[in-house]
């Protein structure tokens, strides 16, 4: 009999969180959003959550972007920044108050190449190059470590146009940090 009210007790919990969190999104929406990048750096709104960015405030992050694990998949650090991005959006921040800058270094330097030299390195086209676009049309600066092309062996020619070629991660990072910039490391 008490394993029956146990039962029923949970039910009652995950029907009343699942109310809860229904009750933050409204019956049209889709659980998950994009709201500023299309289909990537998916979201979920909670519009009464703590911690909403100010609408009004221009915010300065550069992100530390880290290598993905499988050359075929989208690199999970940019779709991250996508996802900042879409969180700041669904929070009503305008994108040009987004001051965002990805810094791609070390074994992330690949998902800058065009899609040519990455599928000479890897037998695929790059997943990362539409997000790469997406990014760059919300005025985010894709940049990738000049420095870790150059140990990769990758010619600066191969590098995406939509990409900026910076003289290093770790100069970027500082560069930025000195203008006001908050290191986001994913």
């Amino acid at each position: 009999m008490k394993s029956n009210q146990s039962v029923v007790f949970l039910a009652i919990i995950v029907a009343c969180s699942a109310t809860a969190l229904a009750a933050d999104v409204a019956p049209s929406q889709e659980f998950w959003q994009t709201p500023a990048l299309a289909g990537v750096g998916k979201m979920h709104p909670l519009p009464r959550a703590a911690y909403q960015p100010e609408k009004k405030e221009t915010y300065k992050i550069v992100f530390s972007v880290q290598a993905g694990s499988k050359p075929d998949e989208l690199n999970p650090s940019l779709d991250r920044v996508a996802r900042t991005v879409n969180l700041y959006a669904s929070a009503g921040v305008p994108l040009n108050h987004l001051k965002f800058v990805a810094v791609m270094y070390g074994a992330a330097t690949d998902a800058a190449l065009d899609n040519e030299h990455y599928r000479q390195k890897y037998s695929v086209d790059n997943p990362n190059l539409d997000l790469i676009r997406k990014l760059r049309n919300a005025g985010v600066d894709v940049a990738v470590c000049g420095q870790a092309a150059a140990e990769h062996r990758d010619h600066y020619e191969w590098i995406a146009p939509e990409v900026t070629l910076a003289l290093s991660a770790l100069t970027t990072i500082t560069t930025l940090e000195h203008q006001g910039y908050v290191l986001m490391p994913l």
